[in-house]
């Protein structure tokens, strides 16, 4: 990859260790949780504690895939004046508040992206409370949400797994959730005891890459027409997929599609235009998709769209300008690839991007010749990795000369950055993360000053500083 030095990453791409000893916790002294502690919280957040009880002991979940899995199962949906990603944050913040979840990490970062539930609360939790709202019966789990709402949902935790095999009886499947399973395989008609499904979890659930799975082959996806309840479809990080039947779009109910790491992935339909309703569309780190089919400009209700890749003209005839017709997107990452054309103006359709909160450009030895782009008026996190220029001044501009720039958190990793030139109009960063830059020099003490409102800044092999994190409380 150009201008990136991939052995840099050795330290994030060693074995990660998924349970951790409680002593990783950021564990702030708190009395001892009770199921009192539990029915305090409302209804709502107690019907999104329950499902994370599926992941295994002392388990780092990220926020995603609880937000992904509560959206999923129906637990949280849109209201008139906020997304049901709004809500979930939400949650989120309500689980902290009680201490049902514990930020995971050292406790600097003013960011939560993962988190973990005590063992103290888990077993709290299982001997009181899911004796009286859950049951077990082998691999299902009988959630009882209230008198005319149960879930079952299986588990899959055996290494090596076929789905078809069972038969269920009067338990309607609900939920299916990957805990361990690392080869799956499929019997013919696998999905008629499970056509109620609303949440598919073949993918893996933890960030390692070291989770590998594997199917023995991709003719199991042609019966996923059959689900016609799915909401939620998750194949993240499972190889030996090469591309989505055109099936596929017959899935009206889709919500979120979690292709994520599918490495062996080539293409995706050409009518996806059809899936209406999704809201998230999810295929980051699928290096092998050369381009994207016409008619993600036609999926109007995402509000996620990770992964869009920017190659010849033929292979993706959708714009970056195009997608400002997605009114409700949020999050947006890009992939430009080696061969990729940038056309004139290209990058000039974000200002028009009126609710993007969340942009992610990565590189990939791309012409660095475009500047003074203007950046989505309520944008508040900006990731650029594989930086192909030597210096950040002039890349991204404030609609007016005089205003100044929305983001507050600003992650650079990897590329040719040697200045890290930020004036007045970056003056709302707080949170600043800077990786993998070989060849940037930085004098912190100069930068908090060109950033005054800087409140968190994390540091990992530039050229001067090998590893740097501090939090600037003041």
């Amino acid at each position: 990859m150009d201008g990136f030095d991939e052995s840099s990453k050795e330290e994030d791409n060693k074995p990660a260790q998924i349970f951790q000893p409680s002593q990783h916790f950021h564990q702030p002294y708190q009395e001892s949780w009770t199921p009192k502690d539990f029915y305090r919280l409302c209804r709502s957040t107690r019907d999104c504690l329950l499902p994370l009880l599926i992941f295994p002991e002392n388990a780092v979940i990220s926020k995603r895939n609880a937000i992904n899995l509560w959206i999923g199962e129906g637990l949280v949906e849109d209201s008139q004046d906020k997304t049901a990603e709004e809500l979930c944050e939400g949650v989120i913040d309500d689980l902290l508040e009680s201490r049902a979840i514990v930020r995971y990490g050292n406790g600097k970062s003013p960011i939560l992206n993962k988190f973990q539930i005590l063992p103290s609360i888990c077993h709290t939790l299982k001997s009181y409370v899911l004796n009286e709202n859950a049951e077990h019966h082998g691999n299902i789990l009988r959630q009882f949400f209230d008198r005319d709402s149960v879930k079952n949902l299986l588990q899959l935790e055996e290494k090596n797994v076929t789905l078809g095999v069972w038969y269920f009886g009067d338990h309607i499947i609900r939920t299916i959730f990957n805990i361990g399973a690392s080869y799956l395989n499929f019997r013919i008609k696998w999905v008629t005891e499970l056509k109620n499904v609303e949440v598919l979890q073949l993918g893996r659930w933890q960030d390692s890459p070291f989770h590998h799975i594997e199917v023995g082959s991709q003719e199991f996806l042609k019966e996923l027409e059959n689900l016609t309840q799915l909401r939620y479809l998750s194949l993240r990080g499972i190889s030996r997929i090469f591309e989505l039947p055109s099936s596929i779009v017959q899935l009206e109910r889709l919500l979120i599609l979690d292709l994520k790491a599918c490495h062996n992935l080539e293409t995706l339909p050409n009518d996806i235009s059809s899936m209406k309703r999704l809201t998230h569309l999810i295929l980051s780190q699928c290096y092998l998709m050369e381009g994207m089919p016409k008619g993600i400009d036609k999926l109007t209700r995402l509000e996620v769209l990770k992964g869009f890749v920017i190659s010849t003209p033929e292979k993706t005839p959708c714009r970056i300008s195009d997608l400002e017709k997605l009114v409700r997107l949020r999050r947006l990452s890009i992939y430009i690839r080696r061969e990729a054309v940038i056309r004139d103006r290209e990058f000039e359709g974000l200002k028009d991007f009126v609710a993007l909160d969340y942009l992610k450009i990565s590189w990939r030895g791309s012409d660095p010749s475009y500047a003074n782009n203007h950046l989505p008026p309520r944008l508040r996190k900006l990731h650029l990795e594989c930086f192909p220029r030597k210096s950040f001044e002039e890349l991204f501009m404030p609609l007016k000369m005089e205003d100044v720039l929305r983001v507050r958190e600003l992650n650079i990793s990897g590329g040719k950055l040697e200045r890290l030139d930020v004036d007045r109009k970056w003056g709302n960063v707080d949170t600043l993360r800077l990786k993998y830059l070989k060849q940037l020099n930085l004098d912190i003490n100069k930068l908090k000053i060109s950033l005054p409102g800087l409140r968190y800044v994390e540091i990992k092999q530039i050229a001067n500083h090998y590893s740097y994190m501090e939090p600037l409380l003041y």
